[in-house]
């Protein structure tokens, strides 16, 4: 009996890890898109092969740089996280994974996983692999050496990506999205509560690091809907004060707010972003969405 009861649990991990594993989910009927943990073998397949096959056999790398990378590349480990649905992931992802092969970096030292797209599940995988992970932006190759991450390339290369990796192992590299990581860890050093309460002190410090507008309203939103609401939205307001004239941002809070019961405050920004922009559709659409609800209620 016990040996039946062995046999029958390997028999379920064996199973429930294949299951997990090159996972594709059709709801979006014409446009699959895998999820959680995948390998290049999936991305080879035909719903994939198009733009993967086209973009890593078109990729013409730096010679030198992959000699480089080649002395000590193995001494590394990589997470990446990408989104199969994401223009930046097709382009970067097939070309990352070829430099790694004429870098004769060890495959099994890799790990990809393809995170969603859906608002509920933004930027995050079914396995949680994203968790205290800051993914904001796909695609994200986390580079680490005995078990800490050294630094990452978000979104797409500073320079190339097999110089950007070279840089990251020559402990040279600033990545892009500064504003982020200052702001995260900020937000993990001070916890919601006091990074709140200390807003003013907060901007002045990552003001600096600013691009543009879309950097902190894309990180607020990934924070709300993986359950970090207070977060998320703490975010969005700082962002208004770092953007005050961009209507989007008001919207972006507004939401945000609305979706967490506060609908007073939510009416609030989303006229302040009518008066930036009296066009903005999506704060109209809003703003008669709560007046006939509260309508209903008289």
């Amino acid at each position: 009996m016990k040996n039946q009861f062995t046999l029958l649990f390997l028999l379920f991990t064996i199973f429930t890890y294949s299951q997990s594993f090159n996972t594709e989910d059709f709801s979006e009927e014409s446009n699959p898109k895998l999820l959680g943990k995948i390998n290049k073998d999936k991305l080879t397949t035909k719903s994939y092969s198009e733009w993967f096959v086209k973009n890593h056999e078109e990729y013409q790398s730096n010679s030198e740089t992959i000699n480089q990378l080649k002395e000590n590349i193995s001494d590394y480990t990589i997470t990446l996280f990408m989104g199969t649905w994401c223009g930046d992931s097709k382009k970067e992802v097939p070309r990352f994974y070829k430099i790694l092969e004429e870098a004769n970096f060890p495959i099994d030292q890799l790990t990809t996983v393809a995170v969603d797209r859906v608002r509920e599940n933004y930027k995050q995988s079914p396995g949680g692999e994203q968790e205290g992970m800051n993914i904001h932006r796909v695609p994200t190759f986390i580079i680490y050496k005995d078990g800490k991450e050294i630094n990452r390339i978000v979104e797409h290369p500073v320079k190339s990506l097999e110089d950007d990796i070279l840089n990251i192992i020559n402990n040279n590299y600033k990545s892009n999205y500064q504003i982020v990581e200052k702001t995260d860890s900020l937000l993990k050093e001070m916890g919601i509560e006091k990074f709140d309460k200390k807003r003013n002190k907060v901007i002045k410090k990552i003001k600096p690091l600013a691009v543009n507008f879309f950097e902190l309203n894309t990180y607020s939103s990934v924070l709300f809907y993986s359950n970090k609401t207070k977060e998320g939205i703490a975010i969005a307001r700082i962002n208004i004060s770092l953007y005050p004239n961009e209507d989007r941002g008001y919207v972006n809070l507004a939401n945000k707010l609305y979706r967490t019961g506060k609908s007073k405050e939510a009416l609030s920004f989303y006229n302040k972003a009518l008066v930036i922009n009296p066009s903005n559709k999506s704060a109209k659409k809003s703003i008669q969405d709560i007046n006939s609800k509260e309508d209903l209620k008289r």
